[in-house]
């Protein structure tokens, strides 16, 4: 069976310094360390080019190797820009997106194409969501986790229909906690804790916002999908089913069907660390809602693709309607 991956990052030479004094910029320090710079946050030391982030006879090379057929290509986290001034954030997007189009349109078949939107701006967000599926032909929505409003905000309503109308699923991915200014919390500004934890963090405050937030019982028919198995949730589900026994927040379908059930309502990746977290994601979420990914060209990118990678290609046909 063909092998799709849907957690694979992508950096486009287009979208260099797009984002005015934010960037993005892939640079070298004075000491010759190389780095990327979003804002004032630089990830050091990162070199992009000539790796499978940017150079695609060596992306392809190694999902030969990973045994890997198809890939849907998505945005650096680092450059989802919710948190910048609208016109910025607007003007990016529509370079980054017109790139993204143009690249997947030179392997037909083989990748595919997520758009990156200017969330804080939700009328802009439509906008340029219509665009990137009706003309550019992009196959999903692609943004952070955080947006200057919480995921159940009302004003997110009509953005949600629309996903639902367009027929498109919307996937949420961390950016760097605080964005184009580093970590919000100083304490994981070290020992790359805001990718160990804040990440997890971030999923797992993602996967809560929109279940206690009532999200899907506004919008049944909308397919969200959460990087990473949800970050932390499968391991606290116990801890949040508790919770629920008694909080005044929780809403109707949650009491009237329990957690477990409104939790397997969202499409997780299955990208997971060791065979424990794996097992126990399996055990909360089932596999019906789970697709393959790898972070492709990670520093934890798996050496190969296996049955479960297989198995779960029909998921992932579905969620990106490629049937």
């Amino acid at each position: 069976m063909s092998i799709l991956d849907l957690h694979a990052h992508i950096v486009l030479e287009a979208g260099f310094g797009q984002a005015g004094k934010f960037g993005p910029e892939l640079s070298k320090d004075e000491n010759g360390v190389p780095f990327f710079r979003v804002g004032d946050f630089q990830m050091k030391p990162m070199e992009y080019r000539g790796t499978a982030f940017m150079d695609m006879d060596v992306r392809m090379e190694r999902m030969a190797q990973m045994g890997v057929d198809r890939q849907m290509l998505s945005p650096n986290p680092l450059t989802m820009f919710h948190f910048i001034p609208d016109d910025v954030a607007i003007s990016f997007c529509k370079v980054h997106n017109d790139a993204m189009a143009k690249l997947v349109s030179n392997y037909p078949g083989k990748f595919y194409g997520a758009a990156c939107l200017p969330m804080q701006n939700v009328d802009a967000a439509l906008e340029e969501l219509h665009r990137a599926v009706n003309e550019l032909g992009l196959v999903a929505a692609y943004t952070g986790t955080n947006y200057p409003f919480p995921l159940d905000d009302p004003r997110l309503d009509d953005f949600y229909r629309e996903l639902v109308n367009l027929d498109v699923p919307l996937f949420l991915h961390p950016a760097s906690s605080g964005g184009d200014k580093g970590p919000d919390d100083p304490r994981l500004d070290r020992f790359n804790l805001t990718i160990l934890l804040g990440y997890p963090y971030e999923e797992m405050v993602a996967c809560a916002t929109l279940l206690f937030g009532g999200v899907f019982e506004r919008h049944p028919d909308v397919d969200i999908c959460i990087s990473h198995g949800g970050g932390a949730l499968p391991y606290l589900f116990d801890r949040f089913v508790g919770m629920t026994q008694f909080g005044t927040w929780v809403p109707e379908s949650i009491r009237a069907h329990g957690l477990q059930y409104m939790l397997r309502k969202i499409w997780f990746d299955a990208h997971v660390d060791g065979e424990t977290a794996h097992h126990r994601l399996i055990e909360v979420v089932g596999e019906d809602r789970l697709v393959y990914g790898t972070n492709f060209g990670g520093w934890d990118t798996p050496s190969a693709a296996d049955d479960f990678a297989a198995s779960l290609t029909a998921n992932g046909e579905k969620l990106l309607r490629l049937n």
